[in-house]
């Protein structure tokens, strides 16, 4: 078993990295080819609802909060069969997320991890965040995007002066065919406790809305871009700041359907969502600030997910946001990679009939006001 890192403070600083292959490599005058357009068939879809094989070996599976994550032990991912990732992806769909922890996922060599994460999709190439130090002349390691905060490189850190590390958000949701499946892997974490992931399910925050204002929601569409995330690395890294393509923008459905579940979700998120299309300014920036401030209210639809070295969390993000938490010390190492399968265009919830919620809810507030 793979025990969390309690070593003192002072001697997690001094330590080496235990994985020097996956530290971070900046290159700004690196670019890539993004993946484009594509058929993408969803392995939920052959899933069996049961998941035989996913969890034929699980010791224990429990639920990290009522709406969103799942935990579950006794499963190594690099053992799963073809049927098990399918499992996995349909699982994920109902569940958000998914914990594994005491992985050997980290140290499997990168060919076989992104030969499993591409089981769910082609893998994204991040526009700015850095890829694993080895391999720098060749294309083994653009896929990967490398999470590295310690005392050798406080990029994250100066990213995040004076302003609140939480921020959910949807990674890459300007992509036309944003990610679905996403692979998160620690390879050291902070000693102590700290440096959690908070994932929120965006199907239980669009439940939690009015009757009526879902149905308002839906059939609008919405501008996502990376012109905010760009302007910010130009403007905290200068002349070191890693630009590998040009800003991109894609318009996605402010609600949309899980192409497996057939669930609808909000999809809209303060780091990419810029504007409503067709509403005026002030009537976008309204609705959305109301939207993102429900989100991050949302503490009854979350779940926090703490880490140790060989943790592997996985989670649909049509279906979930996401934050970190930055709230260890400074300096202290936490060391993770990330591989992101790119999923369907979204695809728009349609605008039903009033099914009669809505005269419902009119109906019992005329009561309560009486």
């Amino acid at each position: 078993m793979i025990a969390k890192d309690v070593t003192a403070p002072t001697e997690a600083k001094e330590r080496q990295p235990l994985y020097p292959d996956y530290l971070p490599h900046y290159d700004p005058l690196e670019k890539i080819v993004p993946v484009g357009r594509f058929e993408h068939e969803d392995p939920g879809h052959r899933a069996d609802p049961n998941k035989p094989n996913l969890l034929k070996n699980a010791t224990k599976v429990f639920e990290l909060s009522p709406h969103c994550g799942t935990e579950i032990q006794g499963v190594q991912i690099s053992e799963l069969t073809t049927e098990g990732l399918d499992e996995m992806a349909l699982m994920c769909a109902e569940r958000g997320c998914l914990v594994f922890r005491d992985q050997d996922f980290g140290n499997i060599g990168f060919a076989k991890q992104k030969e499993i994460a591409r089981h769910f999709g082609p893998l994204h190439k991040h526009g700015w965040m850095p890829h694993p130090k080895a391999a720098v002349h060749s294309s083994e390691t653009e896929e990967f995007v490398i999470v590295y905060d310690s005392k050798e490189d406080l990029r994250i850190r100066k990213g995040w002066a004076r302003k609140s590390p939480i921020q959910f958000h949807v990674d890459q949701s300007p992509e036309v065919q944003p990610p679905g499946m996403t692979f998160f892997c620690m390879l050291e974490s902070p000693p102590g406790a700290g440096g959690d992931t908070l994932i929120s399910s965006m199907t239980r925050a669009f439940e939690r809305l009015s009757p009526s204002f879902r149905k308002r929601l839906e059939g609008l569409q919405a501008l996502h871009t990376t012109a905010g995330p760009v302007s910010r690395e130009l403007r905290d890294n200068g002349n070191g700041a890693v630009l590998r393509r040009p800003i991109n923008s894609a318009i996605h459905p402010v609600v949309t359907v899980h192409p497996v579940t057939g669930k609808k979700a909000l999809f809209v998120n303060s780091s990419y969502t810029e504007r409503i299309i067709g509403w005026d300014d002030e009537e976008s920036e309204y609705l959305l600030r109301f939207l993102f401030d429900h989100v991050n209210r949302g503490q009854d639809f979350c779940c926090r997910v703490r880490y140790e070295p060989g943790t592997v969390v996985v989670w649909d993000q049509r279906i979930t946001q996401h934050s970190q938490t930055l709230d260890y010390q400074p300096g202290n190492r936490r060391h993770a990679f990330r591989l992101t399968p790119l999923a369907n265009v979204p695809i728009p919830s349609k605008i039903e009939e009033d099914d009669g919620q809505c005269a419902q809810e009119e109906e019992r507030v005329i009561l309560n006001l009486c």
